[in-house]
């Protein structure tokens, strides 16, 4: 650096710098001589020409990263930061040397957030296994309290992987019901048959293979609750026989006689409108109004703004524990591809995705190329064909809305890569994506 700096060469890498993360450059002597422009407002203030370890290190008598550099060394470390609003922060830096030859001519200092910080968000919200700061599912959680307090049926309405589940389970956890058993089944999992023998049990010689008798799960939940899942999948021939459960509180196992009473909570969850299977003949009228007594709405991850990056540390630190991989933080540069997806999977495809980089990358930083490609890239998954597969367009010419002509162009033009469509229309990858949604494609 010293007099062989080229600044306008230096502000250019800087500026590039920013949009991945954010970084400060030091000389020789360790004084600050550049930084990315959105650094002080993250980072807080950093001097130009004034010491980088007694701005960052302080008079503090632990000093990695001044011995460090001092000694001309690349180094990682964690570090405290009390920011203007008073607020003490983590950060981790990186110094990566800069050379001319064997001559040290400074480093660069990159720096990242220490997502342990996100657990410490002003309005996180973690009950219940739910994590959040979405106001939405705040008030969501606020509903499963209140809706705990009494045993009508409810009905969870939401996405695949959005956590359903999750919702039926804090119902039962805030319930009076906590110490009973909660039971839950897909109802979308098994044949008619078996689903029956599952749900309401059977008695010895019902059927082939039934050798004794055999209690079924409204049974085994008796005091607690019950989870119905993809309720809209129960075929019409069981509609009839959970009506009468839900009506006279008792069940008739199969191939038996006499009713037996149960005290069962009963949730249901699907992701499909009820109102449009019983129009289409699919769901009974009468036992919709049976489950629905209470509908919850649970929002889409995509809905629920900030909680990306929290459930990602939940994620990272459930994972840390399985494996043998044990990973600190995620960098930026990963943080922000995380957030900038659709989530059409929900909460299901960021835990996968998480798992993904667990098992795909080394070493305690999960960085953006560990990411699921579709996260990386804004495109459709690989496939067995090639990395080079794209999307197969629907006929332009079939296509009557002007907007939906609009996208198809641009997606024509761009050789089906969405990424690359949503620039050329100066959307984000997202909207884009939620707009192909909205049209249909």
């Amino acid at each position: 650096m010293g007099s062989e700096r080229n600044e306008p060469a230096e502000q250019l890498l800087l500026a590039l710098l920013e949009v991945a993360g954010h970084a400060f450059v030091i000389d020789e002597q360790l004084r600050v001589v550049g930084k990315t422009p959105g650094l002080t407002r993250v980072f807080g203030p950093l001097d130009i020409g004034v010491s980088a370890p007694k701005q960052i290190c302080g008079a503090g008598t632990v000093r990695t990263m001044a011995e460090a550099l001092a000694r001309g060394e690349a180094m990682s470390s964690r570090i405290q930061r009390v920011l203007p609003d008073d607020r003490e922060r983590a950060f981790y830096v990186r110094a990566v040397p800069l050379r001319s030859g064997d001559k040290l001519r400074g480093f660069l200092i990159l720096v990242d957030d220490d997502t342990s910080n996100l657990g410490q968000h002003e309005g996180a919200l973690a009950q219940y296994g739910i994590i959040t700061q979405a106001p939405r599912m705040k008030a969501l959680v606020d509903d499963i309290e209140r809706v705990a307090q009494s045993d009508a049926s409810v009905l969870v309405r939401g996405e695949t992987g959005s956590g359903k589940e999750l919702v039926a389970r804090a119902i039962h956890a805030a319930s009076d019901r906590k110490a009973g058993p909660f039971v839950a089944i897909n109802c979308a999992a098994l044949p008619p048959q078996l689903l029956e023998s599952e749900l309401f049990g059977h008695v010895r010689g019902a059927f082939t293979g039934a050798i004794r008798d055999s209690q079924g799960l409204m049974q085994r939940a008796n005091g607690g609750t019950i989870l119905l899942d993809e309720i809209a999948e129960l075929p019409l021939e069981l509609q009839a026989k959970l009506l009468r459960v839900l009506e006279e509180r008792s069940v008739i196992p199969v191939g038996g006689r006499d009713p037996v009473a149960i005290d069962v909570r009963f949730v249901s969850a699907t992701h499909q409108s009820l109102r449009d299977a019983v129009a289409q003949g699919r769901f009974r009228a009468d036992l919709m109004y049976r489950i629905r007594v209470i509908p919850l709405f649970l929002p889409s991850l995509r809905e629920r703004k900030g909680d990306v990056a929290l459930i990602a540390q939940h994620l990272v630190a459930r994972f840390n524990e399985r494996g043998k991989r044990k990973v600190e933080r995620l960098t930026q540069g990963a943080l922000a591809a995380l957030d900038a997806y659709d989530w059409p999977g929900n909460v299901r495809e960021l835990s996968n995705a998480i798992e993904y980089a667990f098992a795909i990358g080394r070493g305690p930083v999960i960085t953006e190329a560990e990411l699921p490609p579709e996260i990386v890239q804004g495109e459709q998954a690989p496939s067995e064909a090639g990395p080079h597969k794209v999307l197969e367009l629907p006929s332009i010419a079939a296509t009557t809305d002007p907007e939906a002509r609009r996208m198809l162009r641009a997606l024509e033009r761009a050789g089906g890569h969405k990424r690359r469509a949503a620039e050329s229309l100066g959307m984000s990858r997202t909207t884009f994506w939620r707009k192909l949604r909205e049209l249909g494609f």
